[in-house]
């Protein structure tokens, strides 16, 4: 993304933030990726952002402006998830995120108004804007050379949604560099080297900083490692070191 198009959003993102504030309403953005709703939760307040994309540990969220608490009343977020699935089992592919990803853009439909596709078995579950829920269920009839049905559905059942295990470690402090090390039991040369490849990112950007203290909730990949959210230090050692907790993607 170049940086007039991130600065465009960043102001796209104060833009709302503002009106929700002015105007005492909820404000939402479109979906996003992991750093542009860093950026998107960071153009409001403490406590006037949040981000949902369906169910817990989704990558893809959209960003709601606006306090419950001054005004007043919740909102529930504008997505839907529809389960995608094969008019006949026996006969279907073995189709891959990308398959789905792909017939649903063949639709004419752009990136923003969808969220996570859950790919379970020869199924998928979908999150989408609420507006593009019932065209895609009217729509989408087949996902490479498989014949599918798609429809609204309640929620993701537990098998098809993204797991992740709390994982307790103990370093010396919050460097990057440290916690990969630990996570993954690699030397601190063996993790630093990662940063010098361009294999860690940070909410979906490129990280070269091995000394880079991480966000809370910051979204971390190691390319050929896997991925964890970063969820900060919850207390000291005796001998003085920092206890940190991630949760990894299983």
């Amino acid at each position: 993304m170049s940086d007039d198009t991130t600065l465009q959003l960043k102001k796209r993102f104060a833009e709302l933030a503002g009106q929700a504030s002015s105007g005492g309403y909820y404000t939402y953005t479109d979906f996003l990726s992991a750093a542009d709703a860093a950026d998107a939760l960071a153009a409001a307040p403490m406590g006037w952002a949040k981000a949902f994309g369906g169910t817990e540990a989704c990558e893809r969220v959209i960003v709601r402006y606006g306090n419950p608490d001054v005004f007043g009343y919740d909102e529930p977020f504008p997505v839907k998830v529809l389960k995608v699935e094969p008019k006949n089992a026996k006969f279907a592919d073995a189709l891959t995120h990308r398959d789905f990803l792909g017939s649903i853009m063949a639709l004419g439909i752009t990136r923003d108004v969808l969220g996570d596709i859950l790919v379970s078995g020869t199924s998928a579950y979908v999150f989408a804007e609420d507006q593009m829920a019932a065209y895609l269920a009217d729509n989408l009839t087949a996902v490479r050379h498989t014949a599918v049905k798609a429809a609204v559905c309640e929620e993701v059942p537990e098998e098809a949604r993204p797991r992740l295990e709390s994982v307790m470690l103990t370093a010396a402090g919050e460097r990057l560099d440290g916690v990969i090390a630990h996570l993954y039991r690699l030397s601190r040369g063996s993790a630093k080297e990662l940063f010098d490849k361009g294999y860690v990112h940070v909410n979906g950007r490129e990280c070269l900083q091995a000394s880079r203290v991480p966000k809370e909730n910051d979204i971390v990949s190691v390319r050929g490692f896997g991925k964890f959210v970063y969820r900060g230090a919850e207390g000291v050692t005796r001998k003085g070191n920092q206890v940190i907790r991630v949760d990894r993607y299983l």
